[in-house]
């Protein structure tokens, strides 16, 4: 292995330059072709958007502390919740995903940096401009169709805000395809010669299931928002049912991609979870190839199980029927991952540091999510819950119970290697104690309401609602606290 001094670069086949000199902070603002630099350009830029949007969440739950919309008017509470919605998806657990993939993957299969740095780079410094792109849209009356976008609401509210969401989105989503050939290529293309697929981690294996989702199901997204923009700017039909479009193709077409977004989302923690339990119960993982091909299962039933969100659409019966059934079987590849971790656990030398607690919370919150994902799975069952808190509350246990959960646990499990310092454990076993109360306090209480009727989406409702809502407030406000020893953690440690 070649030695490279602090002022020297390398330079790998493709153009890109490698630096392994000791970094500046100057270093985070450049257009630098460092995979490691960029994962971290990528892992802060995504917080500051998780900062943005938790803010956005909690004056939306400060509202919802009271039955009637007295803190912010119903419309500027519908705004609240689409950008909410959209900037933790799109600019929030999806590049974070991304950050981890960009740090890890040419270490962990022994690549000198990504297949394509520059393509790297781009792929980053589309997210910021995109970002603020997304945020400007408030300064022209933010959309209020939720993160959905379904016409023809979508195309009778707020039609500039509107139109900036989906130009922002398409931007976020050329920037996932560009990441996406990367890891994929990368993946299979540079491992050191001695690794054979089966003797790579398993977190490679959950990036190339999430890549190979992004670069099928992204275009389709594309496709539907510029049909949805020629509707809403040239006033053509392809959606809108007042000149003879069909709003329910939109609907097909957006859920082929945005289901497997959730998987898009989840898979590359899945990886870090799969690395993380190993390491911090003392023993290998259990059932390496069962986990690694049910990656991959994941990814293929990911992108014939859409129709589930359109059951009270007007689906036919038998149609139904096969979309509940593949959303069934979806639960089995899951499965056989919870399975694996929790015997990677049992019997395991557990140290209980902040890593392990988050990867346990990740296990215990994300299963609840997983057994809701099987009740809603069943066409009666999600016909009477349908559009109501029971959803908002088996979403947030999948994508904050899982994502989240398991993104706090890479944090401080790679904090070290990324930045040099050790991480400060009473800081950070705080963090996860107030983080689990307070997401369990804010979403847990949805599920009662949604079997009850409340419907999601509303800034006013009934009043018997308001106890189990305050509830959710207040966890809601406790959630937002645990940050805070989360980034006094991160500074403290770093200086």
């Amino acid at each position: 292995m070649t030695t490279v001094t602090e002022n020297e670069t390398t330079t790998n086949q493709n153009g890109g330059s490698s630096s392994h000199r000791e970094r500046k902070w100057q270093d985070y603002f450049t257009f630098s072709t460092d995979h490691k630099v960029i994962g971290v350009q990528y892992l802060v830029t995504a917080f500051f958007f998780y900062l943005v949007g938790g803010a956005l969440a909690e004056v939306m739950r400060t509202e919802l502390a009271t039955p009637d919309p007295d803190f912010v008017q119903p419309e500027f509470y519908n705004q609240l919740m689409t950008m909410h919605g959209s900037i933790m998806l799109f600019l929030w657990i999806i590049p974070a995903g991304a950050a981890f993939a960009n740090y890890l993957i040419p270490l962990m299969i022994g690549a000198e940096d990504m297949a394509f740095p520059r393509l790297n780079a781009v792929a980053f410094w589309i997210i910021p401009p995109g970002g603020i792109f997304f945020l400007s849209s408030f300064f022209v009356g933010a959309p209020q169709a939720g993160w959905t976008s379904y016409p023809p609401l979508s195309l009778v509210s707020g039609k500039w805000g509107e139109e900036i969401w989906i130009l922002s989105v398409l931007l976020l989503g050329t920037s996932s395809i560009f990441g996406a050939i990367n890891f994929v290529t990368t993946i299979l293309t540079m491992r050191m010669p001695d690794m054979d697929i089966h003797s790579m981690p398993l977190f490679c294996w959950s990036m190339l299931a999430t890549s190979a989702l992004i670069i099928l199901g992204t275009p389709v997204l594309a496709a539907a928002l510029i049909l949805l923009s020629f509707d809403l700017i040239a006033g053509t039909a392809f959606f809108n049912p007042a000149g003879g479009g069909d709003p329910i193709v939109y609907q097909h077409m957006f859920w082929f991609y945005s289901h497997p977004a959730v998987y898009i989302m989840i898979l590359p923690f899945f990886g870090v979870i799969s690395e993380v339990l190993p390491v911090h119960a003392r023993k290998p993982i259990f059932g390496y190839r069962a986990i690694a091909y049910s990656s991959l299962a994941i990814s293929f039933l990911g992108l014939i199980v859409w129709a589930h969100h359109m059951f009270t659409s007007g689906t036919p019966g038998w149609l139904r029927m096969f979309f509940m059934a593949t959303t069934m079987i979806i639960a089995v590849p899951t499965g056989i991952k919870v399975f694996s971790w929790c015997a990677t656990l049992w019997g395991g030398k557990l140290n209980l540091n902040s890593a392990l607690l988050f990867g346990i919370g990740f296990l215990s919150s994300f299963l609840i999510g997983g057994l809701s994902g099987v009740m809603v799975a069943s066409v009666p069952f999600d016909i009477h819950v349908h559009d109501t808190y029971f959803v908002v509350a088996h979403f947030h246990y999948v994508l904050f119970g899982g994502a989240v959960f398991g993104l706090f646990a890479a944090v401080y499990h790679w904090f070290p290697k990324m930045s040099g310092r050790m991480v400060n454990e009473t800081w950070g076993r705080i963090h996860f104690i107030l983080t689990f109360i307070g997401f369990n306090l804010t979403f847990l209480p949805m599920h009662p309401l949604g079997l009850q009727g409340m419907n999601r989406r509303i800034a006013l409702y009934d009043p018997q609602f308001q106890y189990l809502n305050v509830l959710a407030t207040i966890g809601s406000y406790i959630l937002a606290v645990s940050t805070f020893p989360f980034i006094i953690n991160i500074v403290w440690s770093l200086f």
